[in-house]
């Protein structure tokens, strides 16, 4: 395993529409069943996590919605690019979050892909979703951050 790629950390993709949407209570991390082809599209970062979700079923979790585009060299080997990926958990933990989930009123949903070592990660959010106006209060509460340092740096160059 010398040859193996150690890209630790690295960021394939994120889901930034969903911290818009919602509001993350827990994260956690989940391994991801994939095929071969799937994993070299993933290292080339041709994937797209908006507009995905994930389910719990029968005792496992899957991501729907999550967009990995066919490897260009895969030929016959290439799956659909839009069929539910099986996500690796302990039991333990779904049967926690399928707790949640149906008598709660939360929903689970991809925040990020990442790798860790040479296994591709995805980070699960455990979401509630955000009303109208908790996303202007958001929306104003970064422009109020924003401007304050766009102040702070204007009166550092002005005293340099």
């Amino acid at each position: 395993m010398a040859d193996a790629k150690k890209t630790d950390g690295k960021i394939i993709a994120q889901n930034r529409q969903a911290r818009h949407e919602y509001f993350i209570e827990e994260t956690y991390e989940a391994g991801i069943a994939l095929f071969g082809t799937e994993v070299k599209s993933v290292r080339a970062g041709s994937v797209n996590l908006k507009d995905s979700y994930c389910r719990i079923e029968n005792g496992e979790i899957f991501a729907y919605g999550f967009h990995i585009s066919p490897y260009e060299k895969g030929n016959i080997y290439n799956r659909d690019p839009l069929r539910p990926k099986k996500l690796l958990m302990h039991k333990r933990e779904i049967a926690k979050l399928h707790v949640k989930v149906t008598q709660q009123g939360y929903t689970l949903v991809p925040l990020s892909l990442y790798f860790s070592g040479s296994n591709v990660k995805m980070s699960v959010g455990l979401c509630r979703g955000k009303k109208l106006h908790d996303k202007r209060e958001a929306a104003a509460e970064n422009d109020a951050r924003r401007e304050m340092e766009r102040y702070t740096r204007t009166k550092e160059r002005l005293f340099e």
